[in-house]
């Protein structure tokens, strides 16, 4: 097993990583900015290092940084958590390169999967379904407009080099699309350094459900379940659950097999997830995207399934076989996250500010995986995530009903917070009757 870790990361993912990593007796090495300083995560860790200002280009983002104080302290592995350097295929490589080892998949498989387009085209390939769209970027307005014509509106505009709900826009005919188009591509070239644009159908009721995968060490890929994370906000999720239930048995099984497939097309080791597209109603789904790295919303995953994932990734990464059969695999119950966010919980913009409160709630089958605590500052440098609350149970029912009492429980004063959105959200009829769709919240609002 690796020895010492450093977490390039912050907030509640390097705050999770480094508890399993102590729990396993692995030096756990926190990288922080000068914004973070006093967070958690930082005085958690056995050893931690200033890698830069709060600007993430020249802390979190910064290569050589990270990879000079790996050198430091010694580091034996890095794991990069989720954002920032996480699907940075160059980054893992130079990681590597180094002597290093790289907690995550191969950097082959990031590329392979970082561009969409080719993600597809790759996928379609391997027999996963993916939905109608160009097998090549729209060069041009006119071949966008070429494309719509013949995939037939509405349809979704999207970043080939995009993920986490940006660089999209969806044209419910020509005219939206060539506004869509210009905006799309001015802002991928602005944040991912890629204008390449690909259009493709738009559902407009439709469930996003995505499959967890974990390419093992001897070469296996298996699927840990299925997530429904259809409530979503500008296409970025803020509640998920596991086992979905818009899924019965039968469907479950197609939607596993191809995440299978998929990992196994690109030899994919670690852990990763399959994005899917579902249309309720005709039991389709079509492969969306995959993300190279662990997910925000992977604690759901590890309550139905009884494992911890990150263990299994450092467990992937030292070369050794995982804690489980994947022959029998087995989920129980059920279990929903739901993301605290410093946000307003009517219009979801960010509102920062000194935590002058906090208290978690606790009780059976509540977990809170927090990256602030009383007296902290919520910044506006990084992503307005706060701390998830993940609620389990033998049913969807008793999940839901752990979920409104913690919710209650739940107290922060300071930043603003999307609590009362989660605690209208728990009384609605359509989520609680589970046939809800990626529009639930514009319903709400």
């Amino acid at each position: 097993m690796i020895e010492s870790l450093l977490v390039a990361n912050r907030g509640e993912i390097a705050r999770r990583i480094i508890r399993t990593a102590k729990r396993l007796g692995i030096r756990a090495i926190a990288v922080y900015s000068q914004a973070d300083a006093d967070l958690p995560f930082v005085a958690e860790a056995d050893e931690a290092v200033l890698i830069g200002p709060p600007n993430p280009a020249q802390s979190y983002r910064n290569a050589e940084a990270i990879l000079t104080a790996a050198t430091a302290t010694g580091a034996q592995a890095i794991h990069p958590g989720y954002g920032f350097l996480s699907e940075n295929a160059e980054f893992a490589r130079t990681v590597e390169s180094s002597g290093l080892i790289w907690v995550g998949p191969g950097a082959d498989a990031i590329t392979a999967m970082g561009d969409k387009i080719n993600a597809r085209n790759l996928m379609a390939a391997a027999g996963v379904p993916v939905a109608p769209g160009t097998t090549d970027p729209a060069a041009d307005l006119d071949a966008a407009v070429a494309a719509a014509a013949e995939i037939g509106y509405p349809v979704m505009v999207k970043a080939a080099a995009g993920g986490g709900g940006m660089g999209m826009g969806v044209a419910v005919d020509e005219a939206a699309l060539r506004t869509e188009y210009d905006k799309v591509r001015a802002f991928a070239e602005r944040m991912f350094g890629d204008g390449s644009v690909l259009i493709e159908r738009y559902f407009p009721r439709v469930r996003h459900v995505e499959v967890q995968i974990l390419g093992l060490a001897d070469g296996r890929v298996v699927a840990l379940g299925e997530r429904e994370c259809s409530v979503q906000r500008r296409n970025q999720k803020l509640v998920e659950e596991s086992p979905s239930p818009a899924v019965p048995p039968e469907l479950r099984s197609r939607l596993l097999a191809a995440a299978v497939r998929a990992g196994e097309a690109v030899g994919y080791r670690n852990a990763g997830t399959v994005e899917c597209l579902l249309e309720p109603t005709t039991g389709e789904f079509f492969f969306l995207e995959m993300n190279t790295r662990l997910q925000v919303e992977h604690p759901v995953t590890e309550y139905v399934y009884g494992i911890d994932l990150v263990e299994e990734q450092l467990r992937v990464a030292s070369g050794l076989a995982p804690t489980f059969d994947p022959d029998a695999l087995v989920p129980r119950g059920h279990a929903i996250e739901l993301r605290v966010n410093a946000e307003d919980p009517k219009r979801f913009l960010p509102g920062p500010g000194v935590v002058r409160t906090w208290v978690e709630p606790t009780g059976e089958g509540v977990r809170v995986d927090s990256g602030y605590t009383e007296g902290n500052t919520v910044t506006p440098f990084y992503d307005s995530l706060m701390a998830k609350l993940i609620l389990s149970g033998d049913t969807r029912e008793q999940a839901i009903a752990r979920a409104r009492t913690a919710v209650a429980a739940f107290q922060i004063e300071g930043p603003k917070n999307n609590l009362p959105f989660f605690a209208e959200l728990l009384e609605n009829e359509e989520f609680l009757s589970g046939a809800y769709d990626t529009g639930i919240v514009g319903r709400m609002r």
